[in-house]
């Protein structure tokens, strides 16, 4: 009997232990579907010269925006379009609007595209291309190490009709499938980066790109890629959107997005491009990534059967929101602010404005309002860069510590019932103090196909990497790269600008940076400094194609010639007099190699054993392929 008893015992503590260890994998399941997303790097085009998040967070916290008269060399009709009487077919009555002025402008051949074949792709691949690789080098990674990973990408796109009006120019047969179709924008960059994780265009109109952020975090969360690249771009090829709009008579008369104001006459139409570089919060403090902000929660629904195919449902917003919060165990008094869609229509901004009211205003200390701002009032509505354009601002804003101000909204719209919740305009800059707890911002991104976004975002700050001293003797190399001799001096100029204007950032820090956390392109150049100063004017010269003591230039062949390769060690120890006199004897291609080196460094036999040895990144190895019985520098 006792031995039944402690069968019937054991077997209890069996299926108990069994019980429990499930019920603690179910909840690290629910744990992990639930872990919220770092954003680990940025980049983005918009209006006003942007062609950074830094440069985005100027032009907003000073207060500019990036509006301007209709673009140049895109076969518009300039003078033409525009007409001021509404009521006129084929004409728009405002002739500004937020520009990408070089949009047209495109390095093919740093992709590896022909020019015919870039000539035929929308201008919107071409920008998802050019920011997805800067925002991976922004997050510290090489793209050319994830080639073959699980890297998901998911682009917001709405097709703008490029090559899609009049004949198809012969030599661009063959290409204008791919150039033009939506699903080809994100597949795109998933081809040319080598990546094998999800690949989705969404279009939901102007909520296009939050919802690409939305379904990237997703993948992320259910194991589907262990990194993601999201984001939108917008490039207007025609004015159709002018045109049509204008019909409908829902552009403001002046291109201005006067968000939420009394004096609010319609939307403002823009062109822009943003993708953050998104991972899992452990695994992006795993990699060692820093972590700009994170994705705590976000929420998609529908407006359904509204009072209009395109008229916002104040309901189905409120819900939206309450999805977001849910999600992330939030209360609506935990949000600081919140980025609204905020087009500046007459109808879309009360409607909006009401549901952040009947949520976010409520149950909230009336000192503590919810402030409301749009990024629309500096660019105008960039469209599917839209959601992505709000959330790096509200990146850059988190990290500043400064909610900045909303443009055009002095006096807040009369259409609005404000007394109904503690909802207040940022009509001015407002500081962002720690307040014991996370600061938290809200991005929302609303559709005229009726899909309504809305995401939290959360400051997270990452221990301060201790500063490394500017060195008073000792030199570093900056070592700058790029795939053609011009766009070395884009890069030169570039890095110019920043290490001019980023004086809190260490000379040695920038250089491990540049060597550790960049791709290193075939056309090489280092440029040997020992202050800020001696960095400037190398950079300098460099930009401008002179000659400077303490730069060296050059370039890789790797690739030129074909054949098997093997590495040589040279030995160890200084250079000697007739060193590499016999190869040059004996190999007619060193010979030439050598030739036609365009010496730089005015330092004399350093720079030409520097050269002659690899240069700039192979220092201690040479790499060269058998020739019959010679072995030729590669």
């Amino acid at each position: 009997m006792m031995a039944d008893e402690d069968k019937l015992r054991d077997y209890l503590k069996r299926v108990l232990g069994e019980a429990q260890r499930s019920r603690q994998r179910v909840l690290e399941l629910e744990a992990e579907k639930s872990q919220p997303v770092a954003i680990v790097g940025m980049a983005c085009r918009f209006p006003g010269d942007v062609a950074s998040p830094q440069d985005l967070w100027r032009l907003v916290s000073e207060g500019r925006e990036g509006l301007s008269g209709f673009p140049e060399g895109r076969g518009w009709d300039v003078e033409g379009l525009f007409d001021a009487d509404p009521s006129r077919a084929g004409k728009s009555y405002t002739d500004r609007g937020g520009f990408l002025h070089g949009a047209g402008l495109f390095d093919a051949g740093f992709f590896g595209i022909s020019p015919r074949e870039a000539l035929a792709m929308d201008p919107q691949q071409r920008l998802l291309l050019e920011v997805s690789w800067e925002a991976l080098e922004r997050a510290g990674i090489d793209p050319g190490t994830l080639k073959g990973s699980d890297v998901g990408v998911f682009s917001g796109v709405i097709t703008q009709g490029y090559g899609m009006r009049g004949e198809t120019p012969p030599e661009l047969g063959g290409y204008l499938a791919t150039g033009v179709v939506s699903s080809v924008a994100s597949g795109r960059v998933s081809y040319v980066f080598g990546f094998e994780g999800p690949s989705v265009s969404v279009d939901t109109a102007c909520s296009s790109s939050l919802v690409a952020m939305h379904l990237a975090s997703q993948a992320l969360r259910q194991g589907e890629c262990s990194m993601a690249l999201a984001g939108g771009a917008t490039v207007m090829a025609n004015p159709a959107t002018f045109v049509e709009f204008s019909r409908q008579r829902v552009m403001s008369s002046d291109g201005r997005c006067k968000a939420y104001s009394a004096t609010a006459d319609g939307t403002g139409w823009a062109e822009g491009a943003g993708v953050v570089v998104l991972e899992l919060l452990s695994e992006a403090r795993r990699n060692g990534h820093q972590v700009l902000a994170v994705i705590r929660s976000s929420a998609v629904n529908q407006d359904g059967a509204s009072n209009g195919l395109t008229a916002p449902n104040g309901p189905s917003q409120q819900r939206v929101i309450r999805q977001a919060l849910a999600s992330a165990g939030l209360s609506a008094a935990d949000v600081d602010v919140v980025e609204g869609h905020g087009t500046g229509t007459v109808l879309g901004d009360p409607i909006e404005a009401q549901a952040l009211l009947a949520t976010y205003g409520q149950e909230r200390e009336p000192e503590r309002p919810l402030w409301l701002g749009s990024v629309k009032s500096n660019l105008g509505h960039t469209q599917a860069a839209a959601g992505v354009a709000g959330v790096i601002k509200m990146v850059e804003a988190l990290r500043h510590g400064v909610m900045p101000a909303t443009l055009h909204a002095d006096t807040p719209s009369s259409q609005v019932d404000w007394s109904a919740g503690a909802v207040e305009l940022l009509t001015e800059a407002r500081d962002w103090p720690d307040t014991g707890r996370p600061r938290r911002a809200a991005v929302s991104s609303f559709s005229m196909s009726g899909t309504n976004a809305h995401l939290i975002l959360e400051h997270s700050p990452e221990p301060q990497a201790e500063s490394v001293a500017e060195p008073v003797s000792d030199v570093v190399p900056l070592v700058v790269s790029a795939r053609s001799a011009r766009s070395l001096v884009g890069q030169a100029q570039r890095l110019a600008s920043f290490v001019g204007s980023a004086s809190d950032v260490a000379l040695p820090e920038v250089a491990a940076g540049l060597v550790s956390r960049r791709a290193v392109l075939s056309e090489r150049a280092v440029v040997v400094a020992g202050s800020r100063d001696q960095a400037l004017s190398g950079l300098g010269a460099l930009a401008r194609g002179e000659s400077h003591f303490g730069v060296v230039t050059g370039g890789s062949l790797g690739g030129a010639v074909s054949g098997r390769k093997v590495l040589v060690f040279p030995g160890q120890g200084s250079p000697w007099v007739g060193m590499g006199r016999e190869l040059l004897e004996c190999s007619a291609v060193f010979a030439a190699r050598v030739g036609s080196v365009r010496w730089s460094w005015s330092g004399g036999w350093i720079g030409r054993w520097w050269m002659c040895c690899g240069g700039i990144v192979r220092l201690s190895f040479l790499s060269v392929r058998m020739c019959g019985s010679r072995r030729v520098l590669r």
